[in-house]
């Protein structure tokens, strides 16, 4: 007995309006594009380093904290700069969110990072905190938190890679590399040549979420 015909039943099930599995290409994100290369992200942290060489009067007192992962890549390539315009070392070090974090029951268990206080600690210092991407503020929340525990320094201040909007509490950074004004849909990807082998910021689309994947990519958009 002969197989039957696959293909009548598969354009039939096309005409009778049932949608294919395959994405359309309208659905389909573009790739995602790179708004800041190598030379950029140099430039704008050189001159988030001279930022706050005149606002901290000359960087005395400053402490570089950076927020793991790649903050904390971001804060060393800053003291360096500073070391070269101030001809001090600039203390620097990491400061981990992860237990102060309010998103942690949206999501599973997340590995504890390392903090490391420079051996003069934060008081009565302007402590800088360094992050890669200033989105929702929830991190730098967490941050600020985490950093009450551990000192009272004489001053806060914020420096950013990348500010891309869509705040969610009264949170300003004090040096930005870049504002970039993006829709929820879009992403934000910052790439470092101590993680990622090349330096860039990328931006891309979100892909349109599943039934079931709606609470997560709103959970992720809280990061």
């Amino acid at each position: 007995m002969d197989a039957p015909d696959q293909s009548a039943g598969h354009a039939s099930s096309k005409s009778s309006g049932q949608t294919s599995s395959e994405t359309s290409p309208e659905e389909t994100p573009a790739p995602a594009r790179p708004v800041l290369e190598a030379p950029d992200i140099a430039r704008v942290l050189t001159r988030i380093a001279h930022e706050i060489v005149e606002r901290a009067k000359g960087a005395h007192d400053v402490v570089l904290l950076g927020i793991p992962t790649r903050g904390v890549f971001l804060a060393r390539r800053l003291a360096a700069k500073l070391e070269e315009i101030t001809g001090r070392a600039i203390p620097v070090g990491s400061l981990d969110i992860t237990m102060y974090r309010d998103d942690l029951r949206l999501g599973p268990a997340r590995t504890l990072a390392r903090t490391e206080i420079p051996a003069d600690g934060i008081e009565g210092r302007v402590v800088v905190l360094v992050d890669d991407v200033l989105f929702s503020g929830r991190t730098i929340r967490a941050a600020l938190d985490a950093l009450n525990d551990i000192g009272r320094p004489r001053a806060v201040q914020l420096a950013v890679l990348v500010d891309r909007g869509h705040r969610e509490l009264p949170i300003r950074a004090d040096y930005v590399g870049k504002n970039l004004p993006t829709s929820l849909r879009e992403t934000v990807k910052v790439q470092l040549t101590e993680l990622d082998g090349r330096d860039s910021v990328l931006l891309g689309v979100r892909p349109a979420p599943t039934r079931g994947g709606a609470d997560q990519e709103r959970a992720d958009a809280g990061q």
